[in-house]
């Protein structure tokens, strides 16, 4: 453990969430005992990560400190806002997490760090009554050095892993889609109010070919319609019938 824990902004902000807890007195122990190289171990994983902590009389204890790991339909909005920013995305394919992170999650009633104790659960399989303890305040000192080294641990604390969360950042870079899950763009407007293109001219009718205005009808299947006693079509043949041959020439 070194003196640079508090060099970057994630255990900055994790450390001094924990220690405003009224757990200051605490992690004074716990920070000389990080330091000593008591933590043996650390895995983060969905909601948990579990330390190894050995004891001054080399008895080890496992400490284990909780969080909520968002759910699914939080990862998904999540995912769309990052997104649809290139800067977040190209921070985070460096393996960065975007500054403005915590902002960014607020929006959606969330934060990447417990707010209160009852956004934590801290236990020790130490027989010590006071909890946390040093073994946990240790672990939460390697912890906060491990977010420095990879940041991505905060995001898999919080239930998603680095490669899904860029499989998915790409997968919504390459579909068009909005906050609508996928609603199709609507079609440009440029040239709402010019003409399109001229359509072909109709081909000549058959020499001699009879041209009844009523032959349309003959192409459609029954209609299950009547005008009083006859049916529809009869009724219809019978205007179609009235409508003079051609347009008149000008």
């Amino acid at each position: 453990m070194t003196e640079s824990i508090h060099a970057t902004s994630w255990s900055h902000q994790f450390l001094t969430m924990l220690e405003s807890l009224r757990m200051g007195t605490t992690f004074q122990q716990g920070r000389r005992y990080a330091r000593a190289g008591h933590v043996r171990s650390v895995t983060i994983s969905t909601s948990i990560v579990t330390a190894l902590v050995v004891d001054e009389d080399g008895e080890t204890y496992r400490a284990r400190v909780g969080v909520r790991a968002f759910s699914e339909a939080d990862w998904s909005r999540i995912e769309r806002a990052l997104a649809r920013e290139a800067f977040h995305v190209a921070k985070l394919l460096a393996g960065q997490l975007p500054d403005d992170l915590d902002e960014i999650l607020g929006g959606f009633g969330l934060s990447l760090f417990p707010q209160s104790l009852a956004d934590i659960v801290l236990d020790c399989s130490c027989p010590g009554w006071q909890k946390p303890c040093r073994h946990l305040a240790a672990a939460c000192y390697v912890l906060a050095e491990s977010f420095d080294a990879d940041p991505f641990g905060l995001l898999a604390w919080r239930g998603r892993g680095r490669e899904e969360l860029l499989d998915r950042l790409r997968e919504h870079r390459t579909t068009p889609a909005d906050d609508n899950h996928g609603t199709a763009d609507a079609p440009p407007t440029g040239g709402f109010w010019t003409a399109g293109p001229r359509m072909p001219a109709p081909e000549p009718p058959v020499a001699g070919a009879v041209q009844r205005p009523d032959a349309l009808l003959d192409r459609l299947d029954p209609l299950p319609l009547t005008v009083g006693r006859f049916d529809v079509t009869d009724v219809l043949r019978a205007a179609y019938r009235t409508l003079p041959d051609g347009l008149p020439e000008r």
